[in-house]
């Protein structure tokens, strides 16, 4: 993968930046995503950032590399620190990492989203602590795509800034309202894969000398919601 042949999974990100914005790639690794937005006149500038010395010379240098340094800033920092009210960001990506630690990023400098608009965020896990964050810090869902590649399954979810979000139940928050809509192939053999790992952790725990009666109930109630989600959408 480079700048100008992204992974799908980050082809996909890029398709829900808006045209003419400023982003800020949190996480940038090698700035392939904003490198490929600006070669391609989809963006207008931003922000690279980075908070590993490594990945963040790796992005100077892609930038420098491609002559960008007039639209395109590396920057050195810790998450959202990277973003100066200056740069003028209304799009922020955060992609490849945990969800626990995408909504820590998000949180511990949510001031710096002031003049956002949207946020495209990809968690490698933790989907459900993603969704919650952003119906409870003014951002709603406008739409979520889940894809394969590499034998991996990834989720990417795209909010735009709102007065009221739309407040969604835990079946919502755990599976994704419009991933639950479409009843894709990709989404069913994820949950088909999920359940098998929850059942053999529930028979893992049901096996122990002294069995946890609250996390073997805990496991059990995540299997049928899980059963019940896979019957519906493979009806």
């Amino acid at each position: 993968m480079d700048a100008d042949h992204l992974s799908n999974r980050l082809a996909t990100v890029a398709s829900y930046v808006p045209k003419g914005s400023r982003l800020a790639d949190i996480g940038t690794d090698h700035a392939y995503l904003p490198v490929n937005l600006l070669k391609r006149g989809l963006i207008a500038g931003g922000v690279a950032g980075e908070v590993v010395r490594g990945p963040f010379e790796n992005a100077a240098h892609e930038i420098q590399r491609e002559g960008l340094t007039d639209r395109l800033t590396a920057r050195l920092a810790n998450g959202l620190k990277a973003i100066e009210p200056a740069d003028q960001i209304d799009t922020v990506v955060i992609a490849g990492m945990g969800g626990t630690l995408i909504t820590q990023i998000l949180t511990q400098d949510f001031d710096r989203l002031a003049g956002v608009k949207r946020l495209i965020l990809q968690p490698n896990v933790g989907e459900m602590v993603v969704r919650r964050f952003l119906m409870t810090h003014g951002f709603q869902l406008v739409t979520e795509e889940i894809l394969a590649e590499d034998g991996h399954t990834y989720e990417v979810l795209v909010a735009d800034r709102a007065d009221q979000p739309e407040t969604y139940n835990d079946e919502e928050l755990r599976f994704g309202p419009y991933l639950l809509q479409e009843h894709s192939a990709i989404f069913i053999a994820k949950w088909q894969r999920e359940l098998a790992r929850t059942q053999a952790v529930r028979k893992q725990v049901q096996q122990a000398a002294v069995v946890p009666e609250d996390k073997v109930a805990q496991l059990t109630a995540e299997i049928q919601e899980i059963e019940e989600v896979l019957h519906r959408v493979s009806a």
